[in-house]
């Protein structure tokens, strides 16, 4: 990993857009996705110019789950998504490095928190604070990342405990996100990153806005 611009730049970089185009790319990319209309992409075009540098317009905090892939959702192509993936899409203390440095040296003007429907590492969590279980291994860290949305979820009273929690969870490490110091909080003040939330839903394909 290279802290800065691998080759000069000879003009504006090809992510030098704002965060609201940005995530205009991502809702057409879904919706082509969805819609089965995925554009025709030939991978080989630009992979030495990609073997210099890379340019991501957006950056996705994914699960780990295996029917999530956020290239394929929002149809883009290599080198387009800067992707950090962790089983129930927390930011922790190393996810927040990869994302600083996205944001920082790569340009990144978006960050999404991408959850999806029936996660199994959010309905897991639920389910070891309902019965007080205990986990093998580092699994209660992942469930003590989880814990304050199944908390705020419960709060709430809603009938769907585990959709309610999946959406908290997006919403509280969107919050966390913007306010993570020094250098993510900096650049979404001064307007230069936005960061926002996304539900993929398995069934249909698509991402709604939370």
């Amino acid at each position: 990993m290279q802290l800065g611009p691998a080759v000069a730049q000879t003009g504006a970089p090809p992510n030098a857009i704002g965060p609201d185009e940005a995530l205009k790319r991502l809702v057409d990319g879904n919706a082509r996705y969805a819609a089965n209309t995925a554009a025709n992409k030939d991978f080989s075009a630009g992979r030495a110019a990609r073997a210099e540098s890379q340019h991501p317009f957006a950056a996705i905090v994914s699960c780990a789950d295996s029917r999530v892939a956020p290239e394929l959702a929002f149809d883009q192509g290599p080198g387009e998504l800067f992707v950090v993936r962790v089983a129930g899409n927390f930011v922790n203390t190393d996810g927040l490095a990869s994302l600083e440095y996205g944001v920082k040296f790569l340009g990144i003007p978006l960050v999404m928190v991408l959850g999806h429907t029936n996660c199994g590492a959010v309905d897991a969590t639920i389910k070891v604070l309902k019965d007080n279980a205990e986990l093998p291994g580092h699994l209660p860290e992942l469930v003590n990342s989880i814990k304050p949305a199944v908390e705020a979820a419960k709060k709430a009273g809603s009938d769907d405990l585990l959709n309610r929690a999946i959406i908290e969870n997006v919403r509280h490490n969107v919050a966390e996100l913007n306010k993570a110091e020094p250098i993510v909080s900096r650049l979404v003040s001064d307007g230069k990153v936005k960061v926002v939330g996304g539900l993929y839903d398995l069934a249909t394909g698509k991402v709604e806005l939370v």
